[in-house]
Parts: C-alpha cells; sequence; structure tokens
C-alpha cells in the first residue's frame, strides 16, 4: 500500500500495526533507527536510549518537550512556579521531555532526577517547591521524609501541585487522598518513551484527552481491528510529527475507548488496564488484573480477590475467589459485587468463592487462564 492510497484516519485500519519488538528488530538491522527517521542527522539534539534499547531522536526544533507544555499549562503552570523534577534525566526520556514542558510555561525547573529524598525534602522548603514532578511513591517518599524531619503539612511548604506518575491498584482514589490532606491539585498524563506525550488530563473528564498532534485507534491485539468506544484494547498510535513520524505503532499498553472524533479515532482514553499479554479473552471480551483491582476497590468488603476463567463444555465461566472482610456478610456483599463486576468488565460472573481471610497469599496472581488446561 502506497501514501497516496489513504485519504483519511479511516483508512489507518488498512495498515498492519507495528510493535516495539518489530522496531527493536529494524534498529538492530539498519542502526540506529531502522529506517524511521525523517530529519538530516544534524537536527537531532539528543539521542534517548529506552529499554530494549530502542533509539528516539529529539530533534532541536522540538520546543514542547514532545508535548508536554500542554499537560503543565493544563495544570495552570506558568510563571512565578518551581517546579521539582525527579524523573531520570539519564539516559531515558522522561526528565528532560518534562524539563522541556516546564520551561515552555516560564516556570523554573529544579532537575533532580529520582533519589536522595532527604536533599530534596531541604530543596522543597528552601527554594520555595510550588509543584513536584515524581512518581506517586516517590511523592509519598517526600512527604514522609519532610514529616521526619519535623514539618506540619501542608503548613510549612509552598506545594500547591504534583504531576504523578500512574499506577496499578486504586491510584485515583490514593490521590484525592493526598489531595485532601496536603491541600494540593494532582496531575496526570499518558506518555511514551516513542511518542512523548499521548494524552493528559482534563479537570473534570475521566481518563486522558488525546493530545492533537496524535492519531489513536484502540485496537484488537490479535487482528488489529480498532475497537468501538467502552471496549478495551491496545493502544495504537500514528503521529506524523517531523523527524520521527510513527503509523500504526503498538504501545502494548491497554485501556479502554471512552469518547471518539467524527472520524472514528480515539479522543479520549481511560486509566491504563495493563500490557498485551497479562490479558484473558473471555466471550470475545478482554479481562485484565486491573479489572480486579477496580473491583476491589468498588467493594470494600472484600480484601483481596483472584478471577479463575476455565471452559466448562463449550462455554467460557468467571469465578471470583474472593477475602471476605470480618465485617462483610456474603449474602449482602454478592449482589453488590455482582454488580460492580459487570461494570468494570461488561460481563456476567458465573461464580463467587468466598474465602477466609488470608487464603490468598500476597504474591497469587489476580487474574488465572485456566481454559487451555481444560479445553
Amino acid at each position: 500500500m502506497a501514501p497516496a492510497d489513504l485519504f483519511g484516519a479511516s483508512d489507518l485500519a488498512r495498515l498492519p500495526v507495528t510493535t516495539k519488538d518489530q522496531l527493536l528488530a529494524l534498529q538492530r538491522a539498519h542502526p540506529p533507527f531502522g529506517g524511521f527517521l525523517a530529519a538530516d542527522a544534524r537536527d537531532i539534539r539528543r539521542i534517548f536510549v529506552s529499554p530494549g534499547p530502542i533509539y528516539e531522536p529529539e530533534l532541536s526544533s522540538d520546543v514542547t518537550g514532545r508535548g508536554f507544555a500542554q499537560v503543565f499549562s493544563q495544570a495552570g503552570i506558568g510563571p512565578g512556579d518551581r517546579v521539582l523534577n525527579t524523573w531520570s534525566y539519564h539516559l531515558v526520556p522522561a526528565g528532560l521531555l518534562l524539563d522541556r514542558g516546564i520551561a515552555s510555561t516560564g516556570a523554573t525547573t529544579i532537575p533532580c532526577g529520582p533519589g536522595g529524598a532527604e536533599q530534596q525534602a531541604q530543596l522543597i522548603l528552601e527554594l520555595g517547591i510550588t509543584c513536584i514532578c515524581a512518581s506517586t511513591s516517590f511523592f509519598i517518599t517526600l512527604i514522609e521524609t519532610l514529616e521526619r524531619m519535623g514539618c506540619q503539612l501542608p503548613r510549612d511548604w509552598r506545594v500547591r501541585s504534583a504531576m504523578l506518575g500512574g499506577e496499578m491498584g486504586n491510584w485515583m482514589q490514593k490521590r484525592r487522598d493526598l489531595e485532601q490532606r496536603y491541600a494540593i491539585n494532582t496531575f496526570s498524563a499518558y506518555a511514551t518513551g516513542d511518542f512523548g506525550l499521548i494524552g493528559y488530563e482534563q479537570d473534570g473528564l475521566e481518563g486522558y484527552r488525546i493530545h492533537h498532534e496524535r492519531l489513536v485507534q484502540v485496537c484488537d491485539p490479535g487482528s488489529g481491528e480498532p475497537l468501538p468506544v467502552g471496549s478495551t484494547g491496545e493502544i495504537v498510535v500514528t503521529t506524523l510529527e517531523s523527524g520521527w513520524p510513527l503509523v500504526r505503532f503498538g504501545t502494548g499498553d491497554v485501556a479502554q475507548a471512552l469518547s471518539q472524533t467524527e472520524d472514528g479515532l480515539v479522543d479520549r482514553i481511560g486509566l491504563l488496564q495493563g500490557r498485551v499479554g497479562q490479558g484473558v479473552k473471555v466471550r470475545e471480551v478482554f479481562v485484565y488484573p486491573r479489572n480486579i483491582e477496580d473491583l476491589l476497590s468498588r467493594v470494600p468488603e472484600i480484601n483481596r480477590a483472584q478471577l479463575v476463567v476455565e471452559t466448562l463444555g463449550r462455554r467460557e465461566t468467571m469465578t471470583l475467589r474472593a477475602e471476605l472482610n470480618p465485617k462483610g456478610t456474603p449474602a449482602i456483599v454478592e449482589a453488590h459485587l455482582m454488580d460492580a463486576f459487570k461494570q468494570v468488565t461488561r460481563l456476567k460472573l458465573d461464580n463467587i468463592e468466598w474465602l477466609v481471610v488470608g487464603q490468598l497469599a500476597d504474591g497469587d496472581p489476580t487474574l488465572v487462564d485456566r481454559k487451555q488446561a481444560k479445553a
């Protein structure tokens, strides 16, 4: 197929999805960029090295940090702000792309990278930091460090916002708790080393709004076919930006399409559900470990749970093995649990196996596929 055969966004589905493994193989065969570079080598400002290793060029023409300016301006960061950036500046793109996005707003950056919580806690106080960029876990480490130093938060700092990295589990509730306790606003983004920013948060809207320079589809991980709104699949991105265009590139990340544009492209996605390969297909719908984590956040009477998928005759069945805390009563919790399961998976749960607390260990998987064993 030639470029002249493509007339619109809907034609993208006629092209195959390129995977990270394929990009890695092409870069090994045709180093260093695998034939994807569409710029003069003299225009490359930096070369980032992501796990693989995969090489990603940053061009001198980039003034937004591959779109991260949108994230910070959307969050109200600007002149007068002092932003502590704890993301790595070593090899990977995260620290430097955020740095450039912060600078584009007129704010001041303190480029720390990860680690050294005691020193960074001191900087927060002495430099009057107003925004912190960090993984959620390291942000909490900084808070705990400050409190051990005797700080009374939020009284003793000037921090009013934090850009936090996403994590599995009930992450949104963790953010709300941090906001309420420390009088801050939190914000986040969805980005990869290949593209930079893909989506950003908007006040009052669930999930991530897609950046206007990214063409996004949520596709069936097997066939690559685009899926309708409400479906969960692999995030496939196309960007025609100068210098490093990627067409129908599979990120390997899995999320739900929340809304689409008139031409069928996704313009908002939900939180990441996991990675391709972690899901189990049940009655033509993929279920992911995050679905079970979301379920636990909706049904607080359950401490832990494990979903077991099996084949019974010709039918795929799902049994939820759930630890009920001492305050819960099976008869009362069951109806709520069945309804919540349908909300997070769009599937009907077949059975519930009630367990006593402690039957599921910390390392036990939340999702078990036994279809092949009984097929």
